[in-house]
């Protein structure tokens, strides 16, 4: 059995109107845009079977046309039906949703992970780096984003004493319920912990004010955010921070993809692409669904 707390919260978007509610409209055009420019820094153009950890409704899915293989992992179904409404007609794309303190794949099944907008989530980072570094194979780049705590914002507002935590301490900060910001030293011992090879890390988001998004093109913020962005390397005041890992002392890469979330041990590859995915060892024999197409692993069937 595997050796996971499983008491650990996870956020859950099950059934919410997140893609609506919160990228409609073009309201998020401009984080949307600089986070691209981040991520195509860093991620390879080119590369074998890839991980968006906290894919959602599949917003970044365009971004990895050059991958033979594409895996969306989220907790929220509803989103990744979502995601399937984008990219369903991609035969490369594969819809998973997990607790991804309990990820369903076999060691060393990715050689590139992505993770945006989702780390902030993460109650217990530790336990999620072990996860990631346990699927990601030897020499495997991983592209991190998380909310960074020492921001311009967060050191105005506590200078002014409009918030009672300090930006300069290094643990993470829960400012709301199961939402945290990270210090980047912190993240860097994190990663190393488990064997990534932390690299260059870039500022994101730098204009991320309600009124200066309202009455300046986008594309000028864009721009600039855009110039900015390398001084991430020393000076790290944006609320968005993205860094590039690699995975050292690794698994072999991995031909195949699933595995019991339980036990660790391989998945059978079912006959059908809708049936039921079922642990062929006898001290386990969870049996894991299959719904319209997206692989249900939070609970055995």
């Amino acid at each position: 059995m595997a050796n996971v707390d499983e008491t650990v919260p996870v956020c859950d978007y099950e059934g919410s109107d997140y893609q609506d509610r919160f990228w409609g409209g073009g309201q998020r055009a401009y984080e949307d845009q600089v986070e691209r420019i981040a991520l195509r820094r860093f991620l390879p153009s080119r590369g074998g079977r890839l991980l968006d950890v906290g894919a959602g409704f599949g917003r970044l899915g365009d971004e990895y046309d050059g991958y033979e293989q594409v895996v969306l992992l989220d907790y929220s179904s509803t989103l990744l039906h979502e995601a399937q409404e984008q990219w369903g007609d991609d035969p490369r794309f594969v819809y998973v949703a997990a607790n991804w303190y309990q990820m369903p794949f076999v060691t060393g099944a990715f050689d590139t992970l992505v993770q945006v907008r989702t780390l902030h989530h993460a109650a217990d980072v530790p336990l999620l780096m072990r996860e990631l570094a346990r699927i990601i194979c030897n020499g495997g780049d991983y592209v991190l984003e998380f909310a960074n705590k020492r921001n311009l914002k967060a050191i105005g507002r506590y200078w002014l004493k409009k918030q009672e935590w300090s930006p300069f301490t290094p643990e993470p900060i829960e400012f709301v319920a199961l939402n945290y910001n990270f210090e980047t030293n912190w993240i860097r011992k994190q990663l190393e912990a488990v064997q990534f090879e932390p690299g260059e890390m870039v500022a994101v988001s730098h204009f991320r004010v309600g009124w200066l998004k309202q009455n300046v093109p986008t594309n000028w913020l864009v721009t600039a955010d855009k110039w900015l962005q390398p001084t991430g390397g020393w000076l790290r005041l944006s609320p968005s921070v993205f860094v590039h890992s690699r995975r050292r002392q690794g698994a072999a890469a991995a031909k195949g993809l699933f595995a019991c979330p339980h036990c660790k041990r391989p998945l059978p590859t079912p006959n059908q692409p809708h049936d039921a995915l079922i642990c062929a060892h006898a001290d386990c024999q969870r049996q894991w669904a299959v719904d319209k197409g997206v692989y249900q692993f939070k609970e055995p069937v």
